[in-house]
């Protein structure tokens, strides 16, 4: 499922040991991430450089959102010509550990072409496993590289380092230097036991000081521009700071993810999508001009429609109104940009799972809601339960961030440091399927706007921690977002609830997931509900363990076990009478023993948590939300 290599040096890899999953492919290891198989580390390229036969999914909302025709993974194995996903080969530097000669792949490449026999260059060419001639020894990937905040990265300067860090004087680089990479003779730990050496000079240098942040500024190495997974370098003026291969903030993935939801998931539509009229009709689209577009379309709509109707066998009338709402709407607001992060955006599902919208013609095998009588449930304050048998999320990968993580509610030129997965000729996105079950819990809003009202002073004390170190925060530099404490309130009810379901429903924590709705009357419409689904499963789904947890006999057990478990932390007092904790001191009474949980079920990163909000703290039970229940 893979291959590698530029433009002049394709080859295929073996698809059993440099494989990864559709969710690895879009999370950790997506384009522009280091993937550490068994023989080597190589870079996810970008989509360009994919196979062409993807398995296409599509999202009428999200991709109008995104402004794409679909969203694809590799995974059609059937096709002998599909190579799947592309990588490239980086970190470039690569040492012997016997020899411990260290030296760029070029270098063990030319080496592997005047040593190997003629039956190994027939077999492998270009040394598709690194490996040293002389000592039959296979190579070791530099564990260090350097990368800026505008996504650039690179290798180490190590030739540079080795010279001008020099224990006995600063010396020039010299003409033909050979380095070697060696660990200290005596039992110095850290950076300091590690020395690389030029052979041919002498010249000698730790690694001592290589992490600083200003250490590449005073080595006077700005940084490349270098972006190996489009194999592509531009001009950039930043320092670059050194960090480990395996760093975790040396890529943060932007993956915006939607919920498939009537109408947008009947049947007809994902018929229409797969159609070669429709797409016939998109390349018409993207050839008009912009100012001719809006007047073509609606003068060859019947045209197409018949086309359509006669490829797919669905009634003339149906595909009109269908093309006219996804085509002729999409050509009148061409220049309006759609958050997929955005309230509008949750509005729409918020709709969808409260059973607020009509659910006729609905595709059953994306879309499945039970509203069971909210009157046998005897959980204060909860307006509504919705249970969600089947539902379907798709997950795109839009572009990362190094070094500095983006907000979750930004997108797209809003982030600083965001660069994006793709060239804007390329029309598709990598993303992936998830098809689950869920539980939708809706709240009073009357009832958390009068818990509010008695509370105001105490509660906005708090609430202005938060802001006030989100605000000092580097995401907090770029946005002009508010935390509020009906927000911060939702989301740890959601992170208590998750964590109580998994031990009563067979999932584990990491497998759930949360979705917030949350919205104020300013904003035009009011929103006070969470809804927690699985975050992995099967083409079928999942087998109903949280569903069952969601009706009238276990939901309310459930729930308060959960409240009563945010009551005390095995941290407190220090946890409920913290002042910032977290990433960027971003939680008050929220730690790892009671709310927080795997950051791939949060959509905030485990940020933006307070206990005191639900249960209340020692010196003020009354700010607790849920203070009478337990």
């Amino acid at each position: 499922m893979a291959k590698l290599g530029r433009q002049k040096d394709i080859q295929r890899l073996n698809k059993v040991t440099h494989t990864v999953r559709s969710s690895q492919a879009i999370l950790q290891y997506g384009v522009g991430a280091m993937v550490d198989f068994p023989d080597q580390t190589l870079m996810t390229a970008a989509p360009e450089y994919w196979g062409t036969r993807v398995s296409r999914i599509h999202d009428e909302r999200l991709e109008k959102a995104l402004k794409v025709d679909y969203f694809g993974m590799p995974g059609n194995s059937n096709f002998k010509d599909d190579w799947g996903i592309a990588y490239t080969r980086f970190p470039e530097w690569y040492f012997c550990p016997k020899c411990r000669v260290f030296q760029p792949l070029k270098s063990w490449i030319k080496e592997y072409a005047k040593k190997a026999t003629a039956k190994q260059k027939e077999i492998d060419p270009n040394m598709k496993r690194p490996r040293c001639m002389e000592c039959r020894q296979g190579l070791v990937p530099s564990r260090i590289v350097v990368a800026c905040t505008k996504g650039h990265i690179d290798d180490f300067p190590w030739v540079r380092w080795a010279h001008e860090k020099n224990v006995t004087g600063r010396q020039d680089i010299c003409p033909d230097p050979k380095i070697t990479f060696e660990t200290g003779t005596t039992a110095t730990a850290g950076l300091e036991g590690l020395n690389i050496k030029c052979k041919s000079c002498n010249a000698r240098a730790t690694l001592k000081g290589a992490f600083d942040r200003d250490a590449m500024e005073k080595l006077g190495f700005r940084c490349t521009g270098r972006m190996p997974w489009k194999n592509h370098s531009v001009d950039c003026n930043e320092f670059p700071r050194a960090m480990q291969r395996g760093a975790s903030s040396l890529y943060y993935p932007k993956v915006v993810s939607s919920l498939v939801i009537p109408p947008y998931s009947e049947k007809v539509n994902d018929w229409i999508s797969s159609s070669k009229g429709f797409e016939k009709t998109l390349n018409y689209i993207g050839e008009c001009d912009e100012f001719e577009r809006q007047e073509n379309i609606k003068k060859r709509l019947d045209k197409w429609s018949e086309e359509i109707s006669i490829e797919i066998s669905v009634d003339e009338r149906v595909i009109k109104n269908i093309l006219s709402r996804r085509l002729v709407e999409s050509a009148d607001n061409d220049s309006e940009i759609v958050n997929a992060s955005g309230l509008q955006y949750r509005l729409e599902e918020f709709e969808a799972l409260s059973g607020k919208i009509s659910i006729s013609n609905l595709n059953e095998n994306d879309f499945v809601r039970e509203e069971p009588d909210i009157n046998f449930y005897d959980i204060p304050f909860v307006k509504n339960v919705s249970l969600i048998h089947k539902i379907r999320e798709v997950r795109a990968l839009t572009g990362f961030t190094r070094i500095n993580p983006s907000d979750a509610n930004e997108v797209g030129e809003n982030i600083p440091g965001f660069i994006p997965l793709k060239e804007p000729e390329t029309r598709w996105y990598p993303g992936y399927e998830v098809r689950g079950e869920g539980i939708f819990i809706e709240f009073n809003n009357a009832d958390i706007n009068q818990w509010f009202e008695q509370n105001e002073q105490s509660i906005q004390k708090r609430i202005k921690i938060i802001n006030d170190h989100y605000q000092a925060s580097y995401q907090g530099e770029f946005t002009s977002r508010v935390i509020t404490p009906k927000f911060v309130l939702l989301h740890t009810i959601a992170h208590l609830l998750i964590r109580q379901l998994s031990f009563e429903c067979g999932y584990t924590a990491a497998s759930l997931r949360e979705r917030l709705y949350c919205s104020e009357p300013e904003d035009g419409f009011e929103m006070s509900a969470i809804l927690i689904y699985t975050a992995s499963g099967d083409s079928e789904g999942t087998l109903g363990g949280l569903v069952r947890q969601g009706y009238w006999d276990c939901l309310p057990r459930t729930f308060k076990k959960a409240i009563e478990f945010g009551e005390l932390c095995s941290n407190d007092p220090v946890c409920i009478s913290s002042k910032g904790q977290g990433r960027d001191a971003l939680n008050l009474a929220s730690c790892h023993s009671c709310s927080l949980l795997p950051e791939t079920s949060c959509e905030e990163f485990n940020v933006f948590l307070d206990r005191a909000l639900v249960v209340g703290t020692f010196e003020e039970k009354e700010i607790g939300f849920y203070k009478d229940w337990i």
